[in-house]
Order: structure tokens, then sequence, then C-alpha cells
């Protein structure tokens, strides 16, 4: 890692996720420096976690230039406040990013984190040299965002790209009903003792994590592989709808999801490409995003610093 000057502002970005944060750090060349990641504390205030990392940076390295924070939730950009957030509802009390300002002697802009990992994508990631992009982030809960003429473009209210509300069959059933971490795994539990060949099945139900799925299909576990294949075909159903109405340059998928890379994305493609408008499928490229989990903290930095 490199250490930068004490003298030198520093644009860091931090990322609030259900079970983790996520710290980097930008240098003068808006390369990434430094990043590091915590394992958030079940029984602790999150923000209280948040302004201990941030303490931990300035102690490190000096004071910031910038500082942003993504987290999951409905950001209010007039007030720079969390107006809804699912994994952290306590948040939108109070004026967290008044709070960490205090404690950082800076301003802190404050990101959905859909928003942050689809701009960290587009300027230092897949996204890079196209001008209108879609990010689909998909993980615990699933999250989207939109990049237009080079900027993020938000909506009339500022909450466009609700993507885990696309509905993805003729029931409504809403795309993260079906493919986020947590209902991937539900779905998996529920169907895991159909198969007794799967080594899935072998482990306790109530321990079961999206990352277990994903390296039993890595070993060429059946049952894991057409999980993953139909998370797959219904994330590509939705993505066809993005394709259909704005034929953008690029789509990027990102999220814990994303590391299942071919096992995930191969059928995504086929079904996007089975639903799309033909000629606007082949001048979108879908691709896996390139900043894995610090997607979003790069992303936060960036804006902040501009």
């Amino acid at each position: 890692m490199t250490t930068m000057s004490q003298n030198s502002g520093h644009n860091v970005g931090i990322e609030l996720s259900t079970d983790s944060l996520c710290c980097v750090m930008l240098d003068g060349s808006r390369n990434v420096a430094e990043r590091s990641y915590v394992r958030l504390r079940k029984d602790d205030n999150p923000l209280t976690q948040v302004i201990e990392v941030v303490e931990s940076t300035q102690e490190k390295h000096g004071p910031f230039a910038t500082l942003g924070l993504a987290m999951p939730g409905l950001i209010d950009r007039g007030t720079n406040r969390v107006i809804h957030s699912t994994y952290f509802p306590e948040q939108t009390n109070g004026n967290l990013t008044q709070t960490i300002a205090s404690a950082a002697g800076v301003e802190v802009l404050l990101e959905n984190d859909a928003n942050a990992a689809a701009y960290g994508e587009f300027r230092m990631g897949v996204g890079r040299g196209c001008e209108n992009m879609f990010y689909a982030m998909l993980q615990e809960g699933i999250g989207g965002a939109f990049i237009i003429n080079g900027q993020l473009w938000r909506g009339a209210g500022g909450f466009a790209g609700e993507f885990g509300s696309v509905a993805v069959d003729s029931e409504g059933t809403r795309l993260e009903d079906v493919a986020s971490s947590a209902n991937i795994v539900r779905r998996t539990r529920e169907r895991v003792n159909r198969d007794s060949t799967s080594m899935l099945g072998r482990r306790e139900k109530e321990d079961l994590r999206v990352q277990d799925i994903i390296e039993a299909a890595k070993s060429e576990d059946d049952f894991a592989i057409m999980m993953l294949e139909r998370t797959g075909a219904y994330v590509g159903t939705a993505i066809a709808t993005v394709i259909n109405l704005l034929n953008p340059e690029r789509i990027v998928i990102g999220g814990d999801i994303a590391e299942a890379g071919d096992l995930v994305m191969e059928s995504l493609i086929n079904k996007a490409r089975s639903l799309s408008f033909t000629r606007s499928f082949e001048h979108t490229k879908i691709a896996a995003g390139e900043l894995g989990k610090a997607a979003a903290a790069i992303g936060v930095a960036l804006l902040a610093s501009e």
C-alpha cells in the first residue's frame, strides 16, 4: 500500500454495507492509494464504527481534503440525509453526515451505494470510455443506477434506479424477491432437500450463505449451478427491460453475486438476448464490474472530490 504525505489532503470514500465497511483513499491523481475493510460489529451502532474508521485513517494519514459516504437507502441530495434505509432505519433520525463531519473536520458527501458504485465503474472500471451506462448492484439488496451523457441520472425525485423493484414475471414478482443474496439463499434452502447429491444439503440450512452456493457451483455442484443460472435468468429478464427502454452502451453487473462470474453472467446474457429487441441488444455491452467490493467507496470518493 502507498502511504501519502501527512501534509497533503486525501480524497476518502467509505461504503457502509450490511456487514462491513470499505474505506478507500485516492491520491492527487485520483488513483487508489489505499483500501481497507472492517467487519461491522453487530452489537454496536454502525455510525460509531464509521467514525472510528474516519479517525483511525486520519491518525495514519492526516487530514482529508474530501470525504464521501455511500450506503444503501434513499438519499435526499438537497438535505444530504437518508430518508429511507431498509438495513439502517435508525440513520433516518438525526443527521449522520453532520455527526461524521464534526469528527472528521470536513464536510461529508452522502450518496446511495448503487449510484456511488456506478460512478466508480464509470470513471475507473469497466465503464471507462462510454457515455451512457446502467449499473446493477446484486447483493443483500438489489439496486441500480444510470449514467446518462456522462452524469448520474437521478430522476424527478432523485430515486431513479430502483432495479430491485422491476417485475420479472406476470405475477408481479420483483427482482429483489428472487435474486438478492438473502432470497437466493431462501430459494436454495427451500429446494436443497430435493437433491440428495448436492454438497449444500450437508450444511445446516440456517448457516447457508450465498458465498457457499457460489463456492459449491465452482466445485461443479449441479444443484448450486442450477440455482445461480436461474438467478442469472431472473436478472437477465430485468436487464432486457433496461435495454429495450434505454439501449445503453454498457450494462455493468456488480455486487456480491457478480463474484459467481460466468455461472451467473452466461445465463443473464442469454436471457437478456432472448427478451431484448435484437438491434438494441447488439449495441449494448453487458460486463461484470472490475472494481469488486471497492466500487462504491471509490465512486463516492470521486464524487466528493468533484
